[in-house]
């Protein structure tokens, strides 16, 4: 069979470019090898830059009806004494410092979210999708295999899209080898019942562990409790309720909620890591989401990094057809795009990792402290939800650097135009290829 492009790997990244694909009328295959919904943990916070490029997919408001809007979220240090919690600390980060119509987070269960693309797509009569299927190999540059229902399909394509994951054999076929950065702790992460006035982003912090709470539609909450690696087995062997008496002990006002979860079987183990691929294309193959990248789960971004690698790569591939030319040397485009914003994103979730890392998580008051300015300083704080929202890049300085750390005080007055529109990404930066003078004119 033949089709414009094979996707190979129906997550939320590749139905992204899918249905992109599909409103430009391009002919699109997508295979998926998962026989139905997965049952491993995937991201649920949308940022801000993702329910901009849904809205362009007019998704947004499907989307937005079935998730709970986050505007806040508070971040509270605490110190055990005596066996006992005691606050230190609390500052709070605020979507609502950006000037745009999405200057908000929103959490979706991650399945009614992939349902939602994929419903969408399947509105359009050029898109067509397989599962389970699973990607064989190509047999050339043009051809490749999969077997669907015990028998193999052979799909002839003009692009070629890897979005299956961190095991990616489109990116073992670019000859893309990756090196993870791993880390010296792991998360236990659950959904329970949330208490009504639980409504915006909570995170705890303590010098041994991080308690990050997150409400879900359905008066539900995402909790992702932090525990050093290894220790996973030690906890569970002593029973869910040594889980229960942990989380209880950081927020008492959970008592009587999480002790609804029935048994560890709910409970997943999140183990972090990082890679970055060195290249995201290679003649008519391409590489998106965590094929090509996976950030550490603190920054919670993994899932918006893919639907914005799905975006611009869905409207180059659009360009392209438009122009019609498929020239191989056009898929350049996207990696000049996407690189640099993910690096950046990368580097600010490996920072935020290494504060809960040894020997920096002992450092409790630094962390704190450093939260605290962002806030006061009102020039940080707009850098900060700026860069995670997707939205923009602000790099921070090192004279930034020393006021996180106190070593300078927070600035207290800033020009009003400072934290304006002029470091948000525009659309002949998201898309430079349909403007002369763009930012990878020269591909």
């Amino acid at each position: 069979m033949n089709t414009d492009v094979l996707i190979i790997g129906g997550g939320v990244g590749g139905l992204t470019v899918a249905l992109r694909l599909a409103m430009c009328g391009i002919d699109v295959t997508v295979v998926e090898q998962q026989k139905g919904s997965s049952h491993t943990y995937k991201g649920e916070l949308l940022q801000p830059k993702s329910l901009e490029i849904f809205r362009r997919l007019n998704i947004a408001e499907e989307i937005r009806k079935n998730g709970h809007p986050l505007h806040t979220i508070s971040v509270e240090e605490k110190k055990n004494k005596s066996g006992y919690y005691q606050h230190r600390g609390k500052s709070k980060m605020d979507y609502r410092v950006i000037s745009t119509p999405f200057n908000y987070g929103l959490m979706i269960p991650h399945e009614e979210l992939k349902k939602i693309i994929l419903s969408n797509a399947m509105k359009y009569t050029t898109f067509h999708y397989y599962q389970p299927a699973r990607f064989t190999e190509f047999v050339n540059q043009d051809k490749a295999l999969i077997n669907y229902n015990g028998s193999t399909l052979q799909i002839n394509a003009k692009v070629f899209v890897g979005a299956e994951g961190r095991r990616s054999k489109v990116r073992q076929y670019i000859g893309n080898d990756i090196k993870e950065q791993m880390y010296d702790h792991h998360f236990l992460t659950v959904t329970f019942p949330r208490p009504s006035d639980l409504t915006e982003g909570k995170m705890i912090s303590t010098k041994d562990t991080f308690l990050g709470l997150f409400p879900l539609p359905d008066n539900k909450v995402r909790s992702v409790y932090l525990i050093p690696s290894g220790e996973y087995k030690a906890i569970k062997e002593k029973g869910i309720e040594e889980f229960f008496d942990r989380v209880i002990s950081l927020c008492p006002e959970l008592d009587t909620f999480i002790n609804q979860i029935p048994s560890w079987k709910q409970i997943q183990l999140m183990i972090p890591f990082q890679y970055h691929a060195k290249a995201y294309s290679k003649h008519n193959k391409v590489i998106i989401g965590d094929a090509a990248h996976t950030v550490h789960p603190m920054a919670g971004e993994g899932m918006n990094l893919a639907i914005q690698d799905g975006d611009a790569l869905g409207d180059l591939i659009c360009w392209m057809d438009e122009q019609s030319d498929y020239s191989e040397k056009h898929l350049n485009w996207f990696e000049k795009v996407r690189k640099p914003r993910v690096d950046h994103l990368l580097n600010l979730s490996h920072l935020a990792a290494l504060a809960y890392s040894k020997p920096f998580r002992y450092f409790t008051k630094i962390r704190g402290r450093g939260f605290k300015q962002m806030e006061n300083d009102h020039m940080l704080h707009y850098k900060q939800m700026l860069n995670i929202s997707g939205l923009g890049m602000w790099k921070e300085s090192l004279y930034e650097r020393f006021i996180q750390l106190g070593l300078l005080p927070a600035r207290s007055f800033q020009k009003k135009h400072m934290l304006q529109s002029d470091h948000l990404f525009t659309m002949k930066e998201d898309y430079p290829w349909r403007y002369k003078g763009g930012v990878a004119n020269d591909c």
